[in-house]
Parts: structure tokens; sequence; C-alpha cells
């Protein structure tokens, strides 16, 4: 296999630093990723080429040896045994290295640095004994809409996602924006990696009066002002029915009252709610009747008798 130039690869000086070096692998192997570029035989083989770079230039070690000796790096350590028997004006019969300033491996059975990496996306392991890396599959993304009332309670959801059908649990509480891994259900891994993961934003859309604030639920609930200011009962809506609640004379108007453990259920913890606030809205009457109107005008007589 011919001479790679990792630096080139990557688009890199020789004087690159470690943070240069992540940069670039990251950037390049996002845009080659084979996931991203289907049946193109030329972004695979540079996607390979790409993570072959990063593997060696990402390691100080491995970065110094490839420096000095390219693309046979991998046989620094007997480049440097050979150097220190020929400086020492001795040579071990059957070494496979010739003398001189400059030594170049000769075994048959090895190639350059190259033909090591092409394991790393081929079948077994490298001649090095270096087995193919895995890469994680690509993950995916995708949003769900539920109704206010659905999240209320724990239900089940199927949806597709790259031709797939996917029925998940939702448990009850789920917050709007709020989002959950599925872990090995994105893209299939690369040379028997593992799957990515599938993660889904839940939107929730306001299908009720309620609003809602964390756990808790907040409504505004018209009462006369008859009932304000005798008192009375009020049949009221929570998210799973009706209560009835009694109404204290002089009520005033924008009073509000809570209903513990009327609001909405805390995510993942079975029994658990917040509590709904109630706020009452005194509604004045309307159309009144000659006899309605004379009633009031001695009401106020009354009133400012005691004032």
């Amino acid at each position: 296999m011919d001479y790679i130039d990792y630096y080139k690869v990557l688009g890199l000086g020789k004087d690159a630093s470690a943070e240069d070096i992540k940069k670039a692998y990251r950037k390049l192997a996002r845009k080659h990723h084979p996931d991203l570029n289907p049946d193109d035989k030329e972004a695979v083989k540079l996607f390979q080429q790409i993570n072959e770079a990063h593997e060696v230039l990402s390691d100080p070690e491995k970065r110094k040896k490839y420096d000095q000796y390219g693309a046979d790096w991998k046989h620094a350590d007997q480049f440097e045994q050979a150097r220190q028997q020929q400086s020492s004006g001795g040579r071990r019969q059957g070494h496979p290295f010739e003398g001189g300033d400059y030594y170049s491996y000769q075994s048959g059975d090895e190639g350059d640095f190259s033909d090591f990496f092409s394991s790393m996306f081929g079948k077994g392991a490298g001649r090095g004994g270096q087995s193919a890396t895995r890469f994680k599959g690509q993950d995916y993304r995708a949003s769900v809409t539920l109704n206010l009332s659905d999240a209320y309670k724990t239900h089940q959801q199927t949806f597709t996602v790259n031709e797939k059908s996917i029925r998940i649990t939702v448990p009850a509480g789920i917050e709007n924006g709020q989002e959950i891994k599925i872990s090995g259900y994105g893209a299939p891994g690369v040379n028997g990696g593992p799957n990515g993961d599938l993660y889904i934003t839940f939107v929730i859309q306001n299908n009720t009066a309620f609003i809602r604030k964390g756990n808790d639920l907040y409504a505004q609930v018209p009462i006369s002002l008859y009932k304000a200011v005798l008192g009375g009962e009020e049949m009221v809506d929570t998210m799973d029915g009706k209560v009835k609640l009694t109404i204290h004379p002089e009520t005033q108007n924008e009073t509000k009252v809570r209903l513990k453990g009327k609001g909405f259920p805390v995510y993942k913890k079975e029994g658990s709610f917040g509590d709904l606030y109630i706020t009452y809205q005194v509604q004045l009457p309307k159309n009144l009747s000659e006899k309605e109107k004379a009633l009031f005008k001695e009401l106020a007589k009354e009133t400012e008798s005691k004032s």
C-alpha cells in the first residue's frame, strides 16, 4: 500500500497541536462518516484514512515514531535496536536489517504501516496483531408530540424512526422538552461496533384549562357574587375528575386555595403528585331586574349607615 501522509489527510502541518488534531478529526469524521455518505466508496476510503491518521497522531508516542520513521514507524524499536548494534560494531546473524546510516526493513512478510491499518476496516486483525477498530453507530434523534392530558398518565406510544416501528412506555409526568435515550436504536456500528442510540424529545401541547408549572397545576374558577358573599359549594375540575369545594362567606376576588396532591404526577415517582392551585374569580351580576337593583340600593344604604 502507498505511503499516506497523515498530516495531509487531516489538513494539518507537522507543528499541529493535540487540540488541532482532535478538532480536525472530529470535523472530518462527521463530514465523511459512511452513514452520511451511503454507497460512496471514496467517502468510506477517506473515512478510513481519517481514523488511521487520528489513531497515530493523537498518541504522543506513536506520533513521535511516525515523525521520525514515516510509514515504517511501527518498526521503530527494531530500527533503534539495529542502529545500536551497528554503532557497537556488531551485527547479529540473520538480523533483518542491512548496515549503513539508514536501515530499511527487509522482511517479506511485513508491509508498511498503511497495510497494518487496512485491518481497521477489513476482516480480522492486522499483521501486527492489532484487531479491527470498532466504531459506534450514528445516533438518531426524533420528537414525539403529546397532549398534556396524555402526559398525565403512564401510557405506551408507537412511532416510526428510519422505517422502524418502535413502541415505548411513556412515564406519567414527562415534561415539555424532556429528552430520553433508547440505547441501541440508532445506526448500526462499524466493524461490529455497538449501534448508536435514539434520543427522543417530547413536545407537550396543553389541551386543558390548566397551566402547568413543574409538577403543580393552576386554574381560575369563576364564582357568583352571591356565593362569594354568602358562601356555598362549587364543583371544580381537576385532571382526574371533579371535586367539591366549600366557599367561605365573604370570599374575596382572586382568593387562592390549594388542593394538595391534585397537581401533575412526579416523573417516575409512582403515587407522587404536585398541587393544584385554584384562584376564584368573582363574577358581577348582569342584566339586573328593577327589583334586584332596588335590593342592591337598599344594601348600599345599609352598608353606608354602618360606616
